[in-house]
């Protein structure tokens, strides 16, 4: 780590923490069921993807639903962009594994681990979404829980990484959402 930010994740309960989670994970990686689900989960949350696939099938319902798409996308650019271009610099963690774990298959990505942008993009769209349709919320709360995860349970991530990136997507959601109010009644 050499990132002006990264001694904070230099602590040992930190450290234990993704030590711990990382076990058990390991004690479940081989099954075919959860190996397929996550794999699947990390893939369709490269790009923010799975979320831009929702916004857009909620698009088709009507011009009000596509207006909602659109504005996620383009938040969802900006989120990205504040947390890879941003965030990440100021930590520049090192992943558990230099370039994935070959278990899975995945890509691995060029800017640091922390915080994870599929957690972060995971909990700002659900948090974007539920606004909109609150009925839904384990829905989409459920779909990020799962991308989330995908990336310690594939190697990608610490798990503390997601905890960080939950978080960021979290604050960001509400920042948008306070803008987007602000907008409207302007």
């Amino acid at each position: 780590m050499s990132g002006p930010a990264a001694r904070f994740l230099d602590h040992p309960a930190i450290s234990a923490f993704d030590e711990r989670v990382d076990t058990l994970l390991e004690s479940t990686r081989g099954t075919r069921a959860l190996d397929s689900l996550f794999t699947a989960a990390s893939h369709l949350g490269d790009f923010a993807l799975v979320w831009h696939l929702i916004g857009g099938l909620r698009g088709l319902r009507s011009e009000h639903h596509a207006t909602e798409a659109l504005q996620l996308s383009a938040l969802l650019g900006l989120e990205s962009l504040l947390v890879n271009q941003g965030v990440k610099r100021l930590f520049r963690r090192t992943r558990p594994t230099p370039s994935g774990d070959e278990r899975f298959g995945l890509r691995t990505p060029s800017t640091s681990s922390f915080p994870s942008g599929h957690a972060s993009a995971a909990f700002f769209s659900a948090a974007y979404l539920t606004r909109r349709s609150p009925g839904l919320a384990p829905l989409w709360y459920g779909v990020a829980v799962v991308v989330a995860l995908s990336r310690p349970y594939t190697r990608i991530h610490h798990a503390s990484d997601i905890v960080g990136g939950a978080l960021v997507g979290a604050v960001l959601a509400r920042a948008a959402e306070a803008g987007l109010t602000r907008a409207r009644v302007s």
